[in-house]
């Protein structure tokens, strides 16, 4: 485990920016956290880096907003699972096969149960007393060699 702080949106954004940085085809970055902890904020700041143009949208109705190649230095798919009511749900989404050519940031990874995939990397987001964000991120091997942050 690996725990970090963020002091606001410019800090979150700067985050996502250096995930970006290290973010490969095949990867996923699962964010959890409550409604308002900064897990889109994050995404934001690595979609900007990767090269999207405009500010990435929200895919609460969405649930998977793709990005391709001619937005992105790499294809991302952009999947905020909130709505999902069962696991199963999932499945219908075809989110594996983003991963063959791109990767994946997904918002509320809880509501896959068991489908979360072991390599992912989990990052949980805390807001603190003070508005002030705790990050604690799961690495799995592949990340550890490339982990952005000291």
């Amino acid at each position: 485990m690996v725990e970090w702080i963020a002091q606001g949106e410019a800090e979150m954004l700067a985050l996502g920016a250096a995930l970006a940085q290290v973010l490969r085809a095949g990867d996923v970055i699962a964010l959890s956290g409550g409604l308002g902890a900064g897990k889109t904020t994050l995404a934001r700041g690595l979609l900007a880096a990767l090269g999207l143009a405009e500010e990435a949208p929200s895919p609460t109705f969405a649930i998977v907003q793709p990005y391709d190649a001619q937005e992105l230095r790499l294809p991302v798919a952009h999947v905020d699972l909130y709505r999902l009511d069962d696991p199963a749900e999932v499945a219908e989404l075809g989110l594996d096969d983003y991963r063959s050519d791109g990767a994946l940031v997904v918002e509320w990874p809880e509501r896959m149960g068991e489908r979360l995939w072991p390599d992912a990397l989990l990052v949980k987001i805390e807001v603190l007393s003070d508005g002030v964000r705790r990050l604690t991120a799961s690495l799995p091997p592949s990340w550890k060699e490339r982990w952005p942050f000291p």
